[in-house]
Parts: C-alpha cells; sequence; structure tokens
C-alpha cells in the first residue's frame, strides 16, 4: 500500500462521524516524510529557500494541524462538535495528502527530472490529449486559471479511463480522480522566485516533473 493511499484513508476515517457510543480507535500520528533529494537540487527551477520553505514550514503546519484536528475530534463530546472540526481535518488532511505527493512528484535533472521516456505514460498522453505538447499547455492554461489557491492535476478518471486535467480549490484533495501529476499553485510554491508571474513557473516546473513516479501511478491506477 502506497504512504499516499495510507495517508487519504487516515483522512477520511477522521472526517466520519462514529457510532453513538463515540468510542474512537487509536491513531498514529501524522509526521512530515523526507525528501528523495536536497532543497538545492530543483535549482534553477525552483529555488532551494522555496523548497526549504515550502516542505519544512508550510507542510509541516498542515502535519502539525491535522494531528491537532484529530486529537480534538477524539475528545469531541459530541457529533455537533465533530462535525465543527471537518473543515479542519479537510483543510489539513488534504494539504499533507497533496504535497506528500508533490515532493515524489518532482525529481532534479539528471535523475529523472524533467524526461517523459517512451511507454504508458506518454503512449496514453498522446492518445487523450494529442501530444505531450498539447497536454503540457492544457495542464498550464488551466492550472494558471484557478482563481485563489489551488492545485492543477493529471488525473485518472476510472469511469472514462481517460486521463483529465482537473483542479482542486484551497487544499481539497482529489477524490474523483487517481493524481497522476499534481501542480501546487498556491503562491507560497512559486512567489520567492516567480513573483506573481505564474506562467513562468508553470512553464519551469515540467524540466523537474518526475515523469517516471507519474507512469507508475498511472499503471497502478489502470491495473
Amino acid at each position: 500500500m502506497s504512504m499516499l493511499t495510507t495517508i487519504a484513508r487516515s483522512a477520511t476515517r477522521a472526517t466520519r462521524v462514529p457510532s453513538a457510543s463515540f468510542s474512537v480507535a487509536a491513531r498514529s500520528v501524522h509526521t512530515l516524510p523526507p525528501l528523495d533529494y536536497s532543497y538545492d537540487a530543483l535549482e534553477p527551477h525552483i529555488s532551494g529557500q522555496i523548497m526549504e520553505l515550502h516542505h519544512a514550514r508550510h507542510h509541516q503546519a498542515y502535519v502539525n494541524g491535522l494531528n491537532a484536528a484529530e486529537d480534538a475530534y477524539a475528545k469531541a463530546a459530541s457529533p455537533r462538535d465533530r462535525i465543527r472540526l471537518q473543515p479542519a481535518l479537510k483543510f489539513n488532511g488534504g494539504g499533507h495528502i497533496n504535497h506528500s505527493l508533490f515532493w515524489k512528484n518532482l525529481a532534479p535533472n539528471g535523475r529523472g527530472g524533467g524526461e517523459l521516456p517512451a511507454g504508458p505514460l506518454k503512449q496514453k498522453i498522446e492518445a487523450d490529449f494529442g501530444s505531450v505538447e498539447a497536454f503540457k499547455k492544457q495542464m498550464n492554461t488551466t492550472t494558471a486559471g484557478i482563481q485563489g489557491s489551488g492545485w492543477g492535476w493529471l488525473a485518472y478518471n476510472p469511469v472514462t479511463t481517460k486521463l483529465e486535467v482537473v483542479t482542486t480549490a484551497n487544499q481539497d484533495p482529489l477524490l474523483t480522480h487517481v493524481p497522476i501529476i499534481g501542480i501546487d499553485i498556491w503562491e507560497h510554491a512559486f512567489y520567492l522566485q516567480y513573483y506573481n508571474v505564474k506562467a513562468d513557473y508553470l512553464s519551469a516546473i515540467w524540466n523537474v516533473i518526475n515523469f517516471k513516479e507519474a507512469e507508475r501511478r498511472l499503471v497502478e491506477a489502470t491495473k
């Protein structure tokens, strides 16, 4: 079972209102996942300063918030109190899920970053979008069009069996599709380097997208 699946199931369990007995099973404490590369390994496309702040502070804040929300949920005395906590569980749980996926989405040049080899993912992108460039253009345009903060996704639709570009607002996790590639369009992901020019950030990030990881997710989703 993947780490993302484990996190997602944990967050989903946390939002369920239990039976009238209010008994809550013991849970594990969420922790910040380590990166597979150094903070400066994605330069010049994503600066080391951005990566350190994004991972060590922003993601850590979601982890802390999720643990606090789950503790409060476990101690809540009534269904009403637990319902009040669900927005915090959704926001922080989604932030933890999305960012845990995002770090795996990225890889340095020379270690898989930006390289889309021939294989199932490239074939599927070409079949569903016409070409790799057409896919990137649609992904960038759709993601740049998000009002406020959110995420752009290349996602597998298990109903249509097609790859689609979809978005989620804020830190909402993707629940209707299987995430293949996710791009964080919150300002903390790019502002220190690209200021308010989202298009430059979205163009640059393709140089460090881990297509090997994306292909692994697609193969797993289509089994």
